[in-house]
C-alpha cells in the first residue's frame, strides 16, 4: 500500500523522517492537510495536499489501497479519522505519542544526532526524581483517566492572576514571577523551581533531578530510565526534537514578530554574547526543543535558569511594547528558541539524552 500522512508541521515531518530510514521501500505519497493555512506547500521533497482535492482525484480502488498514517497532536485525531472516512479513506493509524517517540528512537539511533535514553544500560541505582507538572485554572479537563508516576507534582501556573486553585502548590507562593504568566506560560513553574528548589539543601526537600512538564505532556520515563539516570551520569533529559523546513528559524518566524525577535537577539547579545555568535548556526538546522520540557540534574537546571531568565527579562525591557503592557505568550516561544541554543551549544559538554513525550488528551 501507498503511505500519505496527515498533517505538515513537526510532528509530520519528523514521522517522515523515521518511515523513510527505517523502511525506506515505502512510498510516502503525500502529506494531507484540512486547509492550507499557513502549511508549506512542499514538505521533504513531496506535495503537502488539502484532503479534498487529494481524495477527489482518486478511485475507490487507489483509495483502498492507501494507507494514512496521522502525525498531529492527538487531541485533533479523532475528528481527522471522521474526515478521512467521509473521503472514502477507511485505512489509517493513529501515530500517537508514544507511537511517534518510538519511531524517532529508533531513527535517532541510526542518525546519533539525539541519543535515546533507552539505549543506555539499566543501572542498579534508582536516582532521586521530582518534576512540575505546569497546571492552568483554564486548562480543559482530562478525558481519559490517567495514572501519573510517584515523580511527578501539579503545579499551578500564573496562579496570581486568579482565585480558582487547581493545584497545592502554587507559583505565587514564595519567591515568583507568577502574574507574568500571560507572556511566560509554563516558565514561571521554571522560575518557581529556580528560586525556590534549586538552591536549598534541606534534607527532606532534596532531589538529584528535578523538572518541569506540561499538563497535558509529560515525560514518558520507565522505571527502567529511572535507573538508567545515575550510573550513566545522565545531565539533561529532554523531549525528541520536532524538525523543521527548512530550519528553525521558519518555524519561529510564524509565531513571533519580528520586533520582539530582535529584541531577544539584542538582550542575547548584551547578556551572553558568545551564545549570540553561535545562534546564527543553530537558527540554519532543523531541529527544536519544544515545549520547555525538560528533567535535569538539580545543578545543571540551576545553571541553564541562571543562564535564560536574565535574557528573558532583558528582552521584556527591550520589547515594543514591553513586556509588562502585553499578554500574548511571547516570552514562553522565546524560552523554547533558547532552550535549543543552550543545550545545542553544550552538547559536548553536557551528557544530554531523550524520550518521548507523552500526550495527555
Amino acid at each position: 500500500m501507498e503511505l500519505a500522512i496527515f498533517g505538515a508541521q513537526g510532528i509530520a515531518l519528523g514521522l517522515y523522517k523515521a518511515v523513510h530510514s527505517c523502511c525506506p521501500n515505502r512510498n510516502i505519497r503525500c502529506f494531507l492537510v484540512s486547509e492550507r493555512g499557513v502549511n508549506a506547500p512542499i514538505l521533504a521533497g513531496i506535495p503537502v495536499l488539502q484532503i479534498d482535492s487529494f481524495a477527489d482525484n482518486l478511485s475507490q480502488e487507489e483509495k483502498d489501497n492507501t494507507e494514512v498514517l496521522i502525525a498531529t497532536p492527538e487531541n485533533v485525531m479523532g475528528e481527522i479519522e471522521k474526515i478521512l472516512e467521509s473521503h472514502g479513506l477507511h485505512y489509517f493509524i493513529r501515530m500517537d505519542s508514544l507511537r511517534w517517540a518510538e519511531l524517532m528512537g529508533y531513527y535517532h539511533i541510526q542518525d546519533k544526532l539525539f541519543l535515546p535514553l533507552s539505549v543506555l544500560p539499566v543501572g542498579y541505582h534508582k536516582a532521586s526524581v521530582t518534576t512540575y507538572m505546569a497546571k492552568f485554572y483554564k486548562d480543559k479537563p482530562l478525558s481519559g483517566n490517567y495514572d501519573l508516576p510517584a515523580w511527578i507534582t501539579p503545579i499551578q501556573v500564573g496562579a496570581a492572576l486568579c482565585e480558582e486553585r487547581v493545584a497545592d502548590i502554587l507559583d505565587c507562593r514564595g519567591e515568583g514571577i507568577s502574574e507574568k504568566n500571560v507572556n511566560y506560560c509554563e516558565l514561571t513553574g521554571l522560575y518557581w523551581i529556580w528560586k525556590n528548589k534549586l538552591y536549598t539543601e534541606k534534607e527532606n526537600d532534596y532531589f538529584q533531578y528535578y523538572g518541569l512538564v506540561q499538563y497535558r505532556r509529560i515525560l514518558n520515563l520507565s522505571e527502567d530510565d529511572i535507573l538508567r539516570l545515575e550510573d550513566n551520569d545522565v545531565d539533561v533529559v529532554l523531549p525528541y526534537p520536532m524538525p523543521y523546513e527548512p530550519d528553525i528559524e521558519e518555524h519561529h518566524r510564524r509565531y513571533l514578530k519580528d520586533k520582539d525577535w530582535q529584541a531577544m537577539l539584542r538582550a542575547l547579545e548584551e547578556v551572553h554574547p558568545e551564545y549570540a555568535e553561535s545562534f546564527v548556526q543553530v537558527l540554519k538546522q532543523q531541529y527544536l526543543y519544544n515545549y520547555n520540557i525538560i528533567l535535569a540534574r538539580k545543578d545543571v537546571l540551576r545553571d541553564y535558569c541562571n543562564w535564560l531568565f536574565p535574557v528573558l527579562e532583558r528582552t521584556e525591557e527591550l520589547s515594543v511594547p514591553r513586556g509588562r503592557e502585553r499578554a500574548d505568550r511571547y516570552i514562553g516561544y522565546m524560552g523554547e528558541s533558547l532552550s535549543t541554543l543552550y543545550f545545542l551549544y553544550n552538547r559536548e559538554r553536557l551528557n544530554i539524552v531523550h524520550t518521548g513525550c507523552r500526550f495527555l488528551v
